[in-house]
């Protein structure tokens, strides 16, 4: 599947895992805060994501850790535009923009994002359906994460993507321009981060229609849940949960240490001989 994004970029999905680089110009993410929020160094650790093999450069503005505190959309574009006016003309890459403000989004893409990465899947309580409108009126591609409580995780992850696809419906954004998260970490006990885990296969139809899969793991808690490793100690156990969701059928990785993960998942798709389509319709 191939994404034609606004500004003359594309994304291909399918024919190879791709990674996602995160990249949080915020003062308070839980592993790295405060490193990359100014203009220099933001500029420097994007030549260091690509040289790496990063795919995409996504850009959080806020932090969404557990227990976080929200800001204004006002404050989340004044840290985002400088940044964006510095990366994006000479980024090669697809920037995506890791907010679920709607308005946030639109001046995000004005100023040459490629990609809305919305932790509310479309579903932002605050402002029904004007993420969508916003994604919609520039088809814009969107990362629609899940972002609930649950109690039979993956039926309850699957009945929140079908309303995310309604909304999509409702406000005409094509659905081929939508890519799925189960939202790892977000509203759910450790044991259903694992039960995600175990069955990432089951979420990539919805109503027999197949979607790009993205996960975002790297460095969570889960990790030290699972196996009592300390945050910085989380980047080999990220690679392992990768390497088995490729053979899941994921598409899209969103990692801290790219050039560990980037080597982890070639290796993975030369022996899963990744080359189906990730799109809606087949593949994986």
């Amino acid at each position: 599947m191939i994404f034609n994004l606004n500004n003359g970029k594309c994304l291909t999905v399918g024919k190879k895992t791709l990674i996602m680089a995160i990249l949080n110009i915020t003062p308070d993410s839980f592993s790295d805060g405060g490193k990359f929020n100014e203009i220099d160094a933001a500029k420097r650790r994007v030549e260091e994501l690509i040289a790496a093999g990063a795919d995409i450069i996504d850009i959080g503005a806020e932090s969404t850790r557990p227990n976080f505190t929200p800001i204004t959309a006002e404050e989340e574009i004044s840290r985002l535009e400088p940044i964006l006016k510095a990366i994006v003309k000479e980024c090669p890459l697809p920037v995506s923009v890791d907010t679920y403000k709607s308005k946030t989004a639109e001046a995000a893409i004005n100023l040459g994002a490629d990609i809305i990465n919305d932790i509310h899947g479309l579903q932002y309580e605050d402002e029904p359906l004007a993420m969508a409108r916003v994604a919609a009126r520039f088809n814009t591609p969107v990362i629609a994460m899940h972002n609930n409580k649950a109690d039979s995780v993956i039926d309850d992850i699957k009945r929140y993507f079908r309303q995310t696809l309604k909304i999509a419906d409702e406000v005409g954004l094509n659905r081929e321009n939508i890519i799925f998260d189960p939202g790892i970490g977000f509203c759910k006990t450790q044991e259903q981060n694992l039960e995600i885990l175990r069955h990432l296969e089951e979420l990539k139809t919805i109503d027999g229609m197949k979607y790009p899969l993205l996960l975002g793991v790297s460095r969570k808690s889960v990790i030290g849940y699972a196996i009592g490793l300390d945050v910085n100690e989380r980047d080999e156990a990220t690679g392992a949960i990768c390497v088995i969701g490729i053979t899941k059928g994921v598409n899209i990785f969103r990692v801290h240490n790219v050039e560990m993960i980037a080597k982890m998942c070639k290796m993975a798709d030369a022996l899963v001989n990744c080359c189906d389509n990730g799109g809606s319709s087949n593949g994986r």
